[in-house]
This record gives C-alpha cells, sequence and structure tokens, in this order.
C-alpha cells in the first residue's frame, strides 16, 4: 500500500495506530521515504512495524528500483502487509508506479478545502483518502463537507475516511478497508515479501 500526502499529513502516526490493529494478527512491514534522516523509520520500528529507510537526497519520490533494492532486506520478509510511507509531496509521487496493490492519501484538515483541486492526479488515483486530524476540526475554519466535495470532483469513485490518529476517531473504517484489501490480495500474497535468497542469481526483473 502506497501512503502519500504533503509533510506533516499524519503519514506515520496513521501507521503508528495502524501497527497497534495488526500485532498478532498478520505480520506487517513498512519502507519509508524522505529526503533525508530515518525518522520517520525510528518512529515506525518504535512501533513494532519492521521498517527501511530510504533517504532520496534531492528526489521528490519514490520510485520502483529504490523499493525493490529495499524489499531484499532481512528485516521485511515474511510481511504479509507492505506500507511505503512516500516522500512528503504532493505531486512528484502520484505518477510514479511501485508496483503496489493500492494507493492511499492522507489529507491533513490543517491543508484546507483546496488540495484536491489543486493537485488533482494525486487523488485522481487514489483508492482512498484519509482524511487526517480531525480532532482539530473544532479550531479550525474548515467545511468537512466542503471538502469531501472537493475529493468528489476529482476522484472516479471517492471513499474518503475522517480519522484521528490521536483520539481514535474514524480508525476501525480505515482498519475494515485495510482488511478487506488483504482478504482480496490473499491468494497472491499468501507468501508474504519473498526472501532474497531465492531471487534468481541476481538478474534484474522488469
Amino acid at each position: 500500500i502506497n501512503l502519500m500526502g504533503s509533510p506533516g499529513s499524519g503519514k506515520t502516526a496513521i501507521l503508528e495506530a495502524t501497527a497497534r490493529h495488526f500485532a498478532g494478527r498478520a505480520p506487517i512491514a513498512a519502507i519509508a521515504g524522505d529526503l533525508e534522516t530515518e525518522r520517520d523509520a525510528d518512529r515506525l520500528r518504535a512501533a513494532g512495524i519492521p521498517a527501511r529507510a530510504i533517504t532520496t537526497g534531492n528526489a521528490c519520490h519514490l520510485d520502483a528500483a529504490m523499493v525493490h533494492h529495499a524489499l531484499h532486506h532481512e528485516s521485511l520478509h515474511g510481511a504479509r502487509v507492505l506500507f511505503v510511507e512516500n516522500v512528503g509531496n504532493l505531486v512528484c509521487p502520484a505518477v510514479y508506479d511501485l508496483g503496489q496493490a493500492f494507493n492511499a492519501v492522507a489529507l491533513a484538515v490543517t491543508e484546507g478545502e483546496d488540495k484536491p483541486l489543486k493537485y488533482p492526479v494525486m487523488f485522481r488515483k487514489a483508492d482512498v483518502v484519509l482524511v487526517t486530524k480531525v480532532d482539530l476540526l473544532p479550531y479550525l475554519d474548515l467545511s468537512l463537507d466542503a471538502l469531501t466535495d472537493a475529493l468528489g470532483r476529482v476522484m472516479p469513485a471517492p471513499t474518503v475516511l475522517p480519522v484521528s490518529a490521536k483520539t481514535g476517531e474514524g480508525l476501525e473504517r480505515w482498519l475494515a478497508w485495510l482488511d478487506a484489501r488483504r482478504h482480496e490480495m490473499a491468494p497472491a500474497t499468501a507468501a508474504g515479501v519473498p526472501d532474497h535468497h531465492h531471487h534468481d542469481g541476481g538478474h534484474h526483473h522488469d
């Protein structure tokens, strides 16, 4: 699952809350991309998620080759659900295919109602949008209905889930969405992330 969103949209916090749900249910792992530092990966590891960091330097997105390389690390082997926390950006990550099964976008209520209209490609390719930090709504001049309407204007079949990682509000719908997708994909992912020792002689794959 490719999780995208702006810097500060709550991507890491959502994954921390998600980890608590999956504890003891299904092995999960994560790849965290950022320009510098391993802070997000450190947070995910502290939450119990085996995680690898990809520092991209000047690149404003992850690509399939970076993810492919990270998958060979032994800490990710055996995962049944893999999250890729993409670089914080509403532009570049939207146009790069990482080999993901699903795209999720975190959009914080603090970002305003117009972001879907200003960055339509990101939301057009999303399977689900998590409207995060809804616990802050009482303090903001923002209409959740207007934000949902903007998402409906750019998403072919909008699935919009208002959530708060801080209070837990709405997380049950996000977790139910994940469980449904996991069961859909179960026949294809029964083996989990492959062990790199089974890689055929180091040849590159398309």
